[in-house]
């Protein structure tokens, strides 16, 4: 579900919508829970989870703390500067750079990820644990380990080739 806020040119995506049932005395009693991606398609990204009594509140939760939890992505002519791999819980991300014109080659929670921050060429292969919360955090988790040629050179004080 991309769209576009008032904000700005924001793409929000949907990722899971859960539904939990409370036994109380009169039958069940439902919550649902919302996990979403938000980016810019600019290299900013980040991602939210909320819960509420009804799906739409859930939603807007999930979008609100994805907004508020966005990180810095460096983009190298529409794909990744360098591999790195990612790991949160039993899941593992290995993301890779490609060619332009490969495009997106990843599973429904990391594609979302990697579109919500602008990404359009990348190679990416997860192992372990298939559960989209870790997949999406191991994600962001791979992508904060990122650094562009100019950040490397300034952290280490030296030109490099």
């Amino acid at each position: 579900m991309a769209t576009d806020n008032a904000r700005s040119d924001v793409i929000e995506k949907v990722i899971r919508i859960k539904r939990c049932a409370a036994v109380v005395k009169g039958g069940r009693r439902f919550s649902f829970a919302a996990l979403a991606v938000v980016g810019d398609g600019k290299g900013r990204v980040g991602w939210g989870y909320g819960k509420a009594n009804e799906v739409p509140p859930s939603v807007e939760k999930a979008v609100k703390d994805a907004s508020r939890s966005m990180i810095d992505v460096p983009l190298q002519e529409g794909s990744i500067p360098h591999q790195v791999v990612g790991v949160y819980g039993a899941s593992r991300i290995v993301l890779v750079p490609a060619r332009p014109g490969t495009g997106v080659i990843a599973g429904n929670s990391v594609r979302a990820v990697c579109e919500a921050a602008g990404i359009h060429d990348i190679l990416t292969k997860s192992f372990g644990s298939n559960n989209p919360t870790n997949l999406i955090k191991a994600t962001i988790n791979a992508l904060t380990q990122l650094r562009s040629r100019q950040e490397v050179e300034r952290l280490r004080g030296v030109a490099l080739s």
